[in-house]
């Protein structure tokens, strides 16, 4: 069965490497897209049972809804399955700190996320 990955980015460029990256990795990943965290929110609620993904590779810099606004709303949720990675072009000390607060994020990389970390933050999931 293919894992759900979500990329919550407003960099098209971005959005289109990562894809390709993903798609060259192992493993059976299903990618959705969303430009801001508002948007990935408005998704998610709609039904939320069949809409989370297994997997969130989350910018923090982005118009709209950021990364951190969108940690406070889904941290509302209440959900458990899904793992919440930082991926930011700078992750300074500050926001390791505030990342710290929220307990869904599994973990924090600079852009750009390679294939083997792909492969490493699917296994943890299988």
């Amino acid at each position: 069965m293919s894992k759900v990955i979500c990329i919550i980015d407003d960099d098209p460029i971005y959005q289109f490497l990562i894809n390709k990256i993903i798609d060259n990795s192992k493993g059976n990943h299903e990618v959705m897209f969303f430009k801001n965290g508002k948007e990935a929110l408005d998704y998610f609620t709609l039904d939320i049972a069949k809409n989370l993904p297994d997997i969130i590779l989350l910018d923090l810099e982005m118009p709209v809804m950021d990364g951190w606004d969108f940690l406070k709303e889904i941290d509302k949720l209440h959900i458990d399955d899904t793992a919440i990675y930082i991926v930011s072009s700078s992750i300074s000390d500050e926001d390791k700190r505030r990342a710290k607060k929220f307990p869904k994020i599994k973990g924090h990389f600079s852009k750009p996320i390679n294939s083997n970390k792909i492969q490493e933050i699917t296994k943890k999931i299988e």
